[in-house]
């Protein structure tokens, strides 16, 4: 096996090696150029220094996206102390919690958190910084108000004749020593502090600049979709793409479905990184209403220029995602059905991958080329992954992985800790899934999801609201049980049935219509007994899972 290198000597040699190139902008916003960032990086590291902040100390950073995020996040882990990623959907009490069980020094926070935090709440804090302009919010340590307020000042004594990349000289880190604790978003309840070693950073950063750095060139331009502070965003979009060189454009606000496309179009990224909603919402707004039309399903039905029309729809569909990008790489849940069958018919670059916040996050992943329609990949570098079943090609059984990218455990949880890693060291997904033959992974379901049918038969949820979400006028499902009957909670697409100028009354008598079409397609333990329509959308994770524990 490859011998782990050291996670900031990446970080490092990234910045040495495109000294004067554009490194990180916010979309419609200020741009920093690798040199840039290394001199934020180095301001913070004295700050860090004269305020008394100790190699091993916690972090915590709590804001969107943005170039000053970014920053912030490199400057703690070089510096050698432990970053504490904190999303910034979570509501106060939730930021409270994570920075007070963390044992946070410091707290850095964006212009929208620092409205709803209250600094009495964290009583062990001795600064807040705001991640703009990296000014004190909250100052509760003179070293720090002094080394805040002399800070030009000291940077210049240090550097008397200007600062320049040999000057760049990050912490050495270790394998085994924890560089992160990433609090969960979970859709269970409270969040746990997954610890994350320099191994498990390192071992995914290194695999994806094998699997995507090797058909990109360096460079490139990426788009930040995805929330940094979740470990999907930050290894594949983030990570790996600092240390590819490439220049990475932040959405650094709430990214609607109209700021996307025209990102994808001005900034043409070099692979898309993305969760399965907003694949979805693309397909199905953009590109069905034009594909699903008589008139082009009669040509797709002629062999002899059936090619050649799926050829120009794939070129289309490319060209909203930008027109640029090597591949679509989806992951954090399942994709539609319908959506990927339909992408993968127009060999369109579409690839899943699987993965967990204890892994940070890769377990499974494959290139579009190796692509299986309904699977997420083989397992990737550095991982084994096994399926506990007696027959792992056929019957569904518990995901569990091991290797470099496994965490450490939960931050103060041992009870936790003992539940998710078994004592050879298997991380227990609580996924279920089978395995082909050659590797790929199909996953099933969560094991807590899964349900019992009235005759003991196992009804995975999801796979039924797969079924549904691709009909007529649904927007999004979840299947729960009452007693030993199933029910369908049902948010119709309600911009549509407008449109379409139906009434309340013709949008029950329509859902009643879906429920008899699904039910026609399922098994009869899988029969549902009633649609329950949602005036609301469910409430989600920031990575867009259902909170199903709130509608059961």
């Amino acid at each position: 096996m490859k011998s782990i290198q050291s996670f900031n000597s990446y970080i490092e040699n990234s910045i040495k090696n495109n000294w004067d190139c554009d490194a990180l902008t916010d979309y419609k916003g200020i741009t920093l150029q690798y040199h840039d960032v290394a001199r934020k990086i180095e301001k913070l590291h004295i700050l860090f220094e004269y305020s008394g902040i100790q190699k091993g100390d916690k972090i915590a950073i709590s804001g969107r996206n943005s170039a000053h995020w970014a920053v912030a996040f490199f400057a703690t882990l070089t510096y050698g102390a432990v970053a504490v990623p904190i999303l910034h959907e979570f509501n106060a009490s939730q930021i409270h919690n994570i920075v007070n069980h963390s044992e946070s020094k410091l707290l850095f926070v964006g212009d929208v958190v620092v409205k709803s935090i209250n600094p009495q709440e964290m009583p062990a804090l001795e600064g807040i910084i705001n991640i703009p302009d990296y000014s004190i919010f909250v100052s509760r340590s003179e070293k720090l108000t002094y080394a805040r307020e002399h800070l030009n000042e000291l940077f210049g004594r240090r550097y008397p004749k200007a600062f320049r990349k040999e000057h760049v000289k990050y912490h050495a880190d270790s394998p085994e020593e924890l560089a992160l604790i990433n609090y969960t978003s979970g859709t269970t309840g409270f969040s746990k502090g997954v610890m994350l070693p320099y191994r498990a950073i390192w071992g995914n950063l290194d695999f994806c600049l094998q699997a995507i750095g090797t058909k990109i060139p360096q460079r490139s331009n990426m788009l930040s979709i995805l929330p940094m502070a979740h470990m999907y965003g930050m290894a594949v979009e983030f990570f790996f793409a600092f240390a590819h060189g490439c220049h990475l454009f932040f959405l650094t606000r709430l990214p609607s479905p109209a700021i996307i496309a025209q990102a994808f179009s001005e900034i043409k990224p070099a692979i898309v990184i993305s969760v399965p909603l907003i694949v979805e919402k693309i397909i199905r707004k953009h590109v069905f209403p034009k594909v699903q039309t008589n008139g082009v399903k009669l040509l797709l039905g002629m062999p002899v220029i059936s090619k050649k029309v799926k050829q120009r729809i794939c070129e289309q569909v490319r060209a909203i995602f930008g027109g640029n990008a090597y591949e679509v790489i989806v992951g954090g849940a399942p994709l539609n059905q319908e959506v990927e069958k339909f992408l993968r018919n127009i060999d369109f670059p579409l690839t899943m991958g699987y993965g967990a916040t204890e892994c940070a996050p890769l377990i499974t992943f494959s290139d579009h080329s190796d692509f299986v329609c309904g699977s997420c990949g083989t397992p990737v570098s550095y991982m084994e992954v096994k399926i506990l079943s007696s027959d792992p090609q056929n019957m569904a059984g518990e995901i569990v992985a091991k290797g470099t990218n496994v965490m450490l455990g939960y931050y103060k949880n041992p009870e936790a800790t003992a539940q998710a890693l078994d004592q050879d060291g298997w991380y227990h997904t609580g996924d279920l899934a089978t395995m082909s033959a050659d590797g790929h992974v199909f996953i099933r379901g969560r094991i807590k999801n899964m349900l019992l049918g009235s005759n003991g038969q196992n009804v995975y949820p999801e796979e039924i609201e797969d079924k549904l979400n691709s009909m007529a006028l649904i927007s999004e499902s979840i299947i729960i049980q009452r007693q030993d009957k199933l029910v369908a909670l049902v948010y119709p697409d309600f911009d549509e049935a407008s449109q379409l100028g139906f009434t309340n009354d013709d949008l029950v008598a329509i859902m009643e219509q879906t429920r008899e079409e699904l039910n026609k397609q399922l098994p009869s333990y899988c029969h549902i007994h009633l649609f329950e329509i949602r005036e609301q959308e469910f409430e989600k994770t920031p990575k867009k899972s259902i909170k199903r524990y709130l509608y059961k």
